[in-house]
């Protein structure tokens, strides 16, 4: 008789070591925050009558503006896996709504940049500014050393979880239920 739970061979990592258990509860974390962070990203796209692909689309733009780089056309449809006219429609759609809006490079006339509209960043402030201060609140209680372990911990679980979406797993990612 088998001791592990049904489903997906390898989906769950036995938990009869404090380590095993460890990385057993921290993989079960990672899958509840990536559950809330879609609930929160819903829920905000719900309210404001948006498409999933759209509120992923004002992510990625609010955050490449954030860093001061902000993004064109072509490289959204990349971040987002689609055609270079699907993302120029999703483009479209959040600027007719305000959300974002088209600006041309002072530098290269030809490119054209996606930078949040007044109406998007209003709404994204209000909805988002007190998990803003919750996560800031919350940072607080870690020092810059364990806040260096837990980017470094989090990249490196963005970068197998995108590695698993493109078909790249099978070199060492297999069986740890993180995806």
């Amino acid at each position: 008789m088998s001791t592990q739970p049904p489903g997906p061979p390898g989906m769950y990592r036995p938990r009869d070591t404090p380590r095993a258990r460890l990385q057993a509860e921290v993989l079960d974390l990672v899958r509840d925050l990536g559950a809330q962070s879609q609930r929160v990203a819903d829920d905000f796209a719900g309210r404001r009558g948006l498409h999933p692909t759209d509120m992923r689309a004002l992510l990625h733009v609010m955050r490449r503006e954030g860093e001061g780089d902000p993004m064109t056309t072509g490289e959204l449809a990349t971040a987002l896996g689609l055609t270079s006219g699907a993302a120029t429609g999703v483009a479209d759609r959040l600027e007719r709504a305000g959300h974002l809006r088209r600006e041309r490079d002072t530098a290269d006339r030809r490119k054209v940049h996606l930078r949040f509209g007044e109406r998007g960043a209003a709404v994204a402030v209000e909805f988002f500014g007190p998990l803003g201060r919750r996560s800031d609140e919350l940072m607080t209680r870690y020092d810059d050393a364990e806040l260096e372990v837990v980017r470094r911990f989090l990249t490196d679980m963005t970068d197998a979880l995108g590695a698993h979406g493109t078909g790249a797993q099978g070199t060492g990612a297999q069986g740890t239920g993180a995806g």
